[in-house]
């Protein structure tokens, strides 16, 4: 049989007493699910009875604020349009240990949210993605499951293996996690910002697996497949603009300088032939593009010192935010 040290087993003890007292809170945000909303939050309730269920109305024209607040759930408001905004304003109001966040479109497996707690205290990590089993099936959600494989394709070839389904938007997070996510994004891409953020900073981070189950009958997404795609899209360049300038900036001056060499091609060969330049404007082209690529790669490496930098103080400030609330 195992034998753990005096320092181990206090440290589990400490854990455990830990686990016992924490504050939790639910934060669910959430526009138009009166059909969908009451059964998240008593699911919830009843998987974390210690917890606060907080439910964030964003301009909802149907009944879901007065409907959670009936299911026993704490009610605030956003009127900025867009879960990100939700999103920050709830991580910026809320205080507690440990945080889950979720949908409320009653489509994840609210009893596997105490494994996510437990994943965070006993796996000493920041964040726990709760990965969709069934996400990335062609059923009923054809072009959203689609898009789902490819974004997290492209996730993988820009930031690394970490995340398997880097839309989830069901996660758990520890205080520290969340009080130093800076949070920018608007919309639905702010479950990308939220996995490139541990990527910048290598925080560690888990994924356990859920049954993911389609929306009730009347009860529809606001996901645009086609425009929120492009949003996410857009949002995954500009993360690598801000989180890989190199990277960014380096492969357009690339891309140039091998455009401007393939112009040059015909005009080294008329001039090994005739010993003189006649294609000028390709020159003076091809020239001009060259110029343009190396002070693209030259930005890069100015950026990506900067992006160092940046990163360095993120990592202080995530160093110095309190591990628990009220210490």
């Amino acid at each position: 049989m195992l034998q753990l040290s005096k320092r181990e087993q206090q440290a589990m003890a400490e854990r455990s007493e830990f686990a016992r007292n924490a504050r939790v809170a639910v934060l669910i945000p959430c526009m138009n699910e009166e059909i969908t909303i009451a059964n998240t939050v008593r699911d919830f309730r009843k998987a974390l009875p210690q917890a606060t269920v907080y439910v964030y109305d964003n301009n909802s024209t149907d009944n879901t604020a007065e409907v959670a607040e009936k299911a026993g759930a704490v009610v605030g408001r956003e009127v900025r349009p867009g879960k990100g905004n939700v999103v920050r304003r709830m991580f910026a109001e809320i205080d507690a240990d440990f945080y889950i966040m979720v949908d409320g479109d009653d489509t994840y497996d609210a009893s596997g949210a105490p494994r996510m707690i437990d994943m965070l205290i006993a796996g000493n990590v920041d964040m726990v993605v709760g990965a969709r089993d069934g996400a990335h099936d062609d059923h009923q959600r054809a072009g959203h499951a689609f898009g789902n494989r490819m974004f997290n394709r492209i996730y993988t070839t820009l930031f690394g293996r970490e995340f398997t389904d880097i839309f989830s938007g069901y996660r758990a997070f520890n205080r520290r996690f969340v009080k130093s996510f800076p949070a920018v994004s608007a919309g639905f891409e702010i479950e990308t910002e939220l996995s490139v953020h541990a990527s910048q900073l290598r925080l560690p981070v888990a994924e356990i697996s859920f049954p993911y189950r389609d929306r009730p009958e009347g009860s529809e997404s606001k996901l645009s497949t086609f425009r929120d795609g492009f949003r996410i899209l857009k949002t995954i360049i500009v993360l690598l603009k801000e989180y890989k300038p190199f990277w960014f900036f380096g492969a357009i001056g690339l891309a140039g300088i091998v455009f401007a060499v393939g112009l040059m091609v015909p005009v080294f060969i008329d001039f090994a032939r005739t010993g003189t330049v006649e294609r000028f404007p390709t020159a003076v082209l091809s020239t001009g593009i060259v110029i343009v690529s190396i002070l693209s790669i030259t930005a890069g490496v100015i950026l990506d010192s900067i992006r160092r930098m940046r990163a360095e103080i993120k990592r202080m400030f995530y160093n110095t935010t309190r591990t628990r609330a009220g210490d």
